[in-house]
């Protein structure tokens, strides 16, 4: 209350009531910003490219290989060969291929092998 003997609106701030709160200026919701696109999606120039990379996961190295076409059972079906292959572990996430370890040279070889165009990407 204000001393002249107006009121004020009471302004809600917490409730455990399940009931509706009236909505005002200061509780309205917003719609969430939008998402921003990739910076750098992965180039369709038929070009493979193997590049090193960290893992998250205790900052491991990896080999990461993108651009590679195909449907998804095929891009699995291709990870599988090339695992049994170079003898270690790998996955898939979305459209790009991880292995553990430095395998970017043996992984040239074997992708040449597979017809495929590779090509060393990054450092």
């Amino acid at each position: 209350m204000v001393g002249d003997g107006r009121r004020e609106a009471p302004r809600l701030v917490y409730s455990t009531d399940g009931g509706r709160v009236k909505l005002t200026p200061h509780n309205r919701r917003t719609e969430p910003a939008a998402v921003p696109q990739q910076k750098n999606p992965v180039p369709d120039d038929g070009i493979v490219r193997v590049a090193r990379a960290k893992s998250p996961k205790g900052g491991k190295t990896m080999t990461a290989v993108t651009g590679i076409p195909g449907s998804e059972a095929e891009l699995d079906a291709l990870l599988k060969r090339l695992k049994a292959s170079l003898g270690t572990g790998g996955t898939r996430e979305v459209r790009t291929l991880l292995f553990q370890g430095e395998q970017r040279e043996r992984l040239m070889g074997e992708l040449i092998r597979a017809g495929f165009k590779p090509k060393l990407a990054g450092g």
